[in-house]
Formats: C-alpha cells, sequence, structure tokens
C-alpha cells in the first residue's frame, strides 16, 4: 500500500504537469485496478475539474488560493520565490495576488520567480529558472540578482525528491530538502518575511517545526481542504522572519 500511495503520488504528478483533463480521460480506457481506480477519482475530483475552469496548471493551486484567503501570506507589492515551481501553478497564484502584472494601476506591483530543477512553461507576470537547482550556491547568487531587492518577503516551497516509495525514507528527504530551504533563506528572506512549505507527515516533522521556530515568531500546521484525505502531505506556515524571538506554535 505504501509502495501504492508514493505511486499515484509520482502519477498525480505527471499526469498534471503533462496531460490536459481529456487526455486523462482517455487514458482511463486502459487502465485497469488500481490505476483505474485512481483515475476514476482523480477525474470525479471538483478541483480538477476548478483547474481547468479557471485555467490553472493543476489542482495544488487550490491549496494555495485556500491558505492565503485564510492566512494572507500573499499581497500586491510582495517579491514571491517559487521553489519547485513546476507546471507553475503555484506562479500562477503568486502573479495574481501580488499584481505582477500591474492589473491593478492602484496597487504595488509585485515580483513573482519560480525555480524548479524541471521544465517549466513561460508565464506571464512570472520569471522562470527551469532546470535548476535551488540548493546550488551559484543558483542562489543568480536568484538575488533576479529579485528587485536581492531579497524576497515569501517563500513558498511545493517541492517534493522523487518518491522511492518508502514511506519513511521518503518522508526524510523531504524534511531534509526543507531544512536546506530553510537555510537557504537566511540569505534571500527579509527580515519579517514568510515560508509556507509543504512536508509529508512522519516522525520527524518535528525537527523541522523546531528549526522554523527558532527563526520565526509564528509557526502553524496546515492541511488544506484541497488536499487529497489520502496525502499525507502538510504545510508549515511561518511568518514573522528573525532571529532571537520568542515564538508561537499553533
Amino acid at each position: 500500500l505504501t509502495f501504492l500511495f508514493y505511486s499515484y503520488q509520482r502519477l498525480v504528478s505527471t499526469s498534471l504537469q503533462c496531460q490536459r483533463f481529456h487526455t486523462a480521460a482517455g487514458c482511463l480506457k486502459s487502465k485497469t485496478g488500481a490505476e483505474h481506480r485512481w483515475l476514476e477519482r482523480h477525474l470525479k475530483d471538483p478541483f480538477v475539474r476548478a483547474t481547468k475552469q479557471h485555467n490553472y496548471r493543476c489542482r495544488s493551486a487550490f491549496k494555495l488560493l485556500e491558505i492565503d484567503d485564510k492566512h494572507k501570506v500573499l499581497r500586491p507589492g510582495l517579491s514571491v520565490i517559487d521553489c519547485g515551481a513546476a507546471p507553475g501553478a503555484w506562479s500562477q497564484v503568486a502573479v495574481q495576488r501580488v499584481n505582477a502584472l500591474g492589473t491593478d494601476p492602484n496597487a504595488p506591483v509585485g515580483f513573482v520567480l519560480g525555480v524548479d530543477l524541471l521544465h517549466i512553461s513561460p508565464l506571464e507576470g512570472a520569471v522562470f529558472l527551469p532546470n535548476a537547482d535551488i540548493t546550488d550556491p551559484v543558483m542562489l547568487k543568480k536568484i538575488q540578482k533576479l529579485l528587485p531587492t536581492g531579497r524576497a518577503d515569501v517563500i513558498l516551497s511545493d517541492m517534493a525528491p522523487n518518491a522511492t516509495g518508502i514511506r519513511e525514507l521518503d518522508h526524510q528527504k523531504l524534511i531534509n530538502l526543507c531544512l536546506t530551504l530553510l537555510d537557504l533563506s537566511q540569505s534571500i528572506l527579509r527580515p519579517r518575511g514568510t515560508i509556507l512549505c509543504k512536508f509529508w507527515d512522519g516522525r520527524e516533522a518535528h525537527l523541522l517545526q523546531n528549526r522554523l521556530m527558532e527563526h520565526f515568531q509564528d509557526v502553524r500546521t496546515i492541511k488544506p481542504q484541497s488536499s487529497r484525505k489520502e496525502s499525507a502531505e502538510i504545510y508549515y506556515l511561518a511568518k514573522l522572519y528573525n532571529d532571537g524571538v520568542k515564538h508561537q506554535k499553533h
């Protein structure tokens, strides 16, 4: 079951990045057993249908929309880094919410930078660094040069490592990836800035939470309603970046 769970995660990623809704429907005819049942649930998913209706690149857009509506992570004028940006759905939301296109002439214009190891199709209002490793020191310098002031107000991370099918190992790999991002944030995140990062639930989640609490005043654990119930994904929202402050856990 663990192997199937992570196999489905990879299937979700592949289908959302590389296929249209109607293509997935066509594939349903060629699948059997567990794959067939997964695709049936996928096609009946209201967020999948809404993704097509609102022209988002994948359903994960609704996770960020839900989190932002409740917690006010994004606002016009902010500079945002979207880590693990492919296929670009979170960047689409960020472009809208920070007014990166200057659509609202009465609001400040923000900036959105997306980074991913994978290819990302161009998006108006966003700057993408595809085929790029954000943990590479050379890439860090490129990011700093691209940011209008050299630092970001918000770091978004929906990235995940390639799944091995071993749940605890995959959990550890993602926690380590988030910890690396936290280390990098010291060079690219503004004081009082925000990090929103995905992790897979497991026994080492507290290590990431404790590290976040060392640097942020307000750390919350969030499970969006738009996240599939069977998914182990959860998000940490860490606000008010600063060292040497009293921390709150929610």
